[in-house]
């Protein structure tokens, strides 16, 4: 598929260009023909879809997201934004499947060297190979600063000790960029981030969770006992892992609020098509204004969701001074929304709804990861008040 993107993401009045809106089609036809008759099938199963992640290289759809000298497209950040939701408009788990490799892949666009960047970029974008985002541990969720992995330099290596926990593709990835404290000082300078492949001696694969939702997404603990890392796979500098952590969820979260805009779409959609055919009282439930004005609140906070989601991944790619609250901004919006329209969803299917014969039960139970992972929703609305009264006049 050979893409040609209008660089100004936008319109003057704030409409997707041609080229966008065939690229949202294109996905939304093969995330509708591929992905939703597999999509009961894998949540039951709870294993990585690796059918469709073959088909999703196959159509180009993995490397939409990276440069075009690293193999990729190089899609505009709406554009990206579209392929995130349109794939989440049918199954979170399957979404991620693009998603997680771009948030692994992340410290590397933005801080490695380019001769880094054509070695772990290139294999990824051409569907050769899969990573992983290694930040969390056990007491380390939101306090990044709480991190105990760590790495020492001996001669042309750093030797790793330690764990990550909750690592989406954590079992299937061949690579994982991973923090690790350097130093001792107790300072952001302590954060180092270096970039992992499976096959180094001492990685270890521990516990794959069993979760809620996003059950195709695999999730499991990461273990390095005296993993031996070569030194020219440190990115950037010693204590440059804080900064390469914060813009990278900057970068990210963004997308967290597309996935919770598509899983909103997709159970909007059905709700409306359920209520118009379900009939109570001798006509369709849509009649009723009570659900009618439930339908209308779940349209109005996903198109906003949607909008907010655009001008953060614009404000990210710009490096607009405000781009982290805007980041934050969308992601804890998109999540809000993701499991508002969602509950209403199974609400207005009634019993129906509570069932897993119908898709907005796991639709529900995938919107709540929106609200927790890169950030919990709790700790994104702190960075949004600290940015309201600082800036205040």
């Amino acid at each position: 598929m050979t893409l040609i993107i209008d660089k100004e993401a936008l319109n003057s009045d704030f409409q997707l260009t041609d080229e966008q809106k065939d690229i949202r089609n294109y996905v939304r036809e093969f995330a509708e023909d591929v992905i939703a008759p597999r999509a009961e099938k894998i949540d039951a199963d709870a294993k990585f879809p690796w059918d469709i992640f073959e088909q999703l290289k196959e159509n180009g759809l993995i490397s939409m997201p990276y440069e075009t000298q690293y193999g990729g497209d190089g899609v505009d950040p709406v554009t990206a934004i579209i392929l995130v939701e349109e794939l989440s408009r049918v199954d979170l788990s399957c979404a991620l499947v693009c998603m997680v490799n771009t948030l692994g892949l992340e410290p590397v666009i933005l801080g490695a060297s380019h001769e880094q960047k054509l070695k772990y970029i290139t294999p990824v974008a051409a569907g050769e190979k899969i990573a992983a985002f290694g930040l969390t541990e056990a007491g380390a969720g939101s306090d990044f600063m709480g991190i105990r992995t760590k790495a020492e330099k001996k001669g042309d290596k750093y030797i790793i000790n330690g764990s990550k926990l909750f690592i989406s593709h954590g079992g299937v990835a061949d690579t994982v960029t991973v923090f690790a404290k350097t130093g001792n000082n107790g300072g952001l300078k302590d954060l180092s981030c270096f970039i992992v492949e499976k096959d180094f001696p001492g990685f270890k694969v521990g516990k794959k969770e069993n979760k809620l939702g996003i059950r195709g997404s695999e999730t499991a603990e990461l273990i390095f006992e005296d993993m031996e890392v070569p030194a020219e796979n440190l990115i950037a500098s010693e204590g440059a892992g804080w900064k390469l952590a914060m813009n990278t969820l900057d970068h990210s979260r963004p997308g967290v609020g597309a996935q919770g805009v598509g899983v909103a779409q997709g159970a909007l959609d059905y709700a409306l098509k359920y209520a118009q055919e379900r009939e109570q009282f001798n006509q369709p439930i849509a009649n009723f204004e009570a659900i009618q004005n439930m339908l209308v609140n779940m349209a109005i906070r996903t198109e906003a969701a949607r909008i907010l989601c655009y001008k953060a991944a614009m404000a990210v790619h710009n490096d607009n001074k405000d781009k982290s609250t805007f980041s934050s901004l969308s992601k804890f919006f998109g999540g809000d929304t993701a499991m508002s329209v969602t509950t209403d969803a199974v609400q207005i299917l009634g019993g129906y709804g509570y069932t897993k014969e119908f898709p907005v039960e796991r639709m529900m139970r995938d919107a709540k990861i929106t609200q927790i992972y890169e950030g919990t929703n709790q700790i994104q609305r702190l960075v949004v008040s600290r940015h309201l009264v600082k800036n205040f006049k």
